[in-house]
């Protein structure tokens, strides 16, 4: 869970630069699942929701199902097993997670070309790469972080 929690760092400082550097302005990941969940419900969900979910799963649900599948995922070294992870995860985003909010695979139907994609790549690249850094540190492989031989 450490682990996630600092995939969650990394995931919060990207968005932040996103807002920040004002990246696709009228690309809200958060504020979308905040309206799905609305129209889901039925009435006004708070605008924390989005973030306490995306925390919570981030954390805890991929930081267990990361170290559930480390020992499975391609790869020698966490840096490579946290990107892989991430693809993963990055495809089923523009698959489930952008169509069901009704954005279109990969949020194509923002209109903003492959920006919405390549942005959510970086994030989720950022998450899972730094979840893998902190996993190996956190579980005594130094030595595999950069390695390159099973």
């Amino acid at each position: 869970m450490a682990a996630g929690l600092c995939g969650n760092a990394a995931h919060s400082t990207v968005m932040f630069v996103k807002r920040w550097m004002g990246w696709l302005p009228t690309f809200h990941p958060y504020r979308d699942l905040q309206h799905g969940l609305s129209d889901w419900l039925g009435g006004t969900v708070h605008p924390t929701l989005p973030w306490a979910m995306s925390f919570v799963n981030g954390t805890f649900v991929l930081g267990i199902l990361f170290r559930s599948t480390y020992h499975l995922l391609p790869g020698h070294n966490a840096i490579v097993k946290g990107f892989v992870f991430g693809i993963m995860g990055w495809i089923a985003m523009g698959l489930l997670y952008f169509p069901i909010l009704g954005r279109g695979l990969f949020a194509l139907r923002l209109e903003l070309g492959a920006l919405p994609a390549a942005f959510s790549l970086a994030m989720v690249l950022a998450y899972s790469v730094f979840m893998g850094i902190a996993f190996s540190a956190l579980h005594s492989e130094p030595g595999r972080l950069w390695s390159t031989s099973g």
